[in-house]
């Protein structure tokens, strides 16, 4: 198990959601939602002022630690290259599912991941509108806790046959050319989800109510607390060519069941990519 005070980063998350995050939701103006690279990549004075006090709160507590934000990657790239090389970091994204929190759908997420030399050690997804947690740390197993102390352990679905599998998939990312094939074959499932937030979409496997994840871009603060997570509740993870995901990788895609012949079985018949 890690030594990190995980329980001190679930409470920084939490105390920016409550300051910095609620307050804005379903009260931003124009002026406070801003387009990024495209119309499905926004950015709000959400995201912003709570990464600040994330990022605030964090420096004073580990001020050893190399900060990776999503917003401050936005303002300065040479930051991945920094985690690449850092022997501790903390990634986090303030407000994951952005477009949703924008549209005043009350499914996005706070998150945030320790990273050790190249390896994520702990894992946290905070739901500000459930107010709760899961969480893990590397070889603690995963947990979903309430801010009064209550909590109990995660365990990944037993998966059934491939007509009966249920999963979240987002397709946003893959090759034009990738597209229609993966499309069609997702007809060989029962339910192929999106929910447009990396942290439902593992927290939904994570508690049991699916049997798999599929992602293609996979930037580190999307990924790294759920991918542990995930792993920590009993799920195999594994990129397209089956090697380990790394906190250092971008590309490659993540798919996420609930075991490991699942895991083969989803990636021979819907994600032949």
């Amino acid at each position: 198990m890690s030594s990190f005070d995980t329980d001190r980063l679930a409470v920084i998350l939490r105390d920016a959601a409550k300051a910095e995050i609620l307050p804005r939701f379903r009260h931003l103006d124009a002026g406070m939602v801003r387009q990024k690279t495209d119309a499905i990549d926004l950015v709000t004075e959400a995201d912003e002022q709570a990464e600040r006090r994330i990022k605030a709160a964090v420096e004073a507590t580990w001020p050893e630690a190399l900060f990776v934000g999503e917003e401050s990657v936005a303002a300065n790239p040479a930051l991945l290259d920094e985690l690449d090389r850092a022997a501790f970091a903390i990634v986090v994204d303030p407000v994951d599912g952005t477009a949703n929190f924008a549209a005043g759908l009350p499914l996005f997420a706070t998150m945030a991941a320790v990273v050790r030399n190249g390896e994520t050690i702990a894992g946290i997804i905070y739901d500000p509108m459930g107010d709760d947690w899961v969480l893990a740390e590397k070889g603690g197993g995963a947990w979903q806790r309430r801010p009064d102390g209550t909590q109990w352990r995660l365990q990944v679905a037993t998966a059934p046959g491939l007509a009966d599998l249920v999963g979240h998939v987002s397709i946003t990312f893959l090759p034009a050319e990738s597209k229609p094939k993966v499309l069609a074959n997702l007809a060989k499932i029962k339910v192929a989800a999106n929910y447009r937030v990396a942290g439902h979409d593992y927290r939904t496997f994570a508690t049991g109510f699916s049997h798999f994840v599929m992602f293609n871009k996979l930037m580190p603060w999307d990924h790294l607390a759920g991918t542990l997570i995930s792993q920590e509740a009993g799920g195999y993870a594994a990129r397209f060519d089956g090697s380990p995901y790394l906190p250092s990788h971008r590309a490659g895609g993540l798919l996420i069941a609930s075991d490991p012949d699942t895991w083969n079985l989803l990636r021979s018949e819907v994600f032949t990519v």
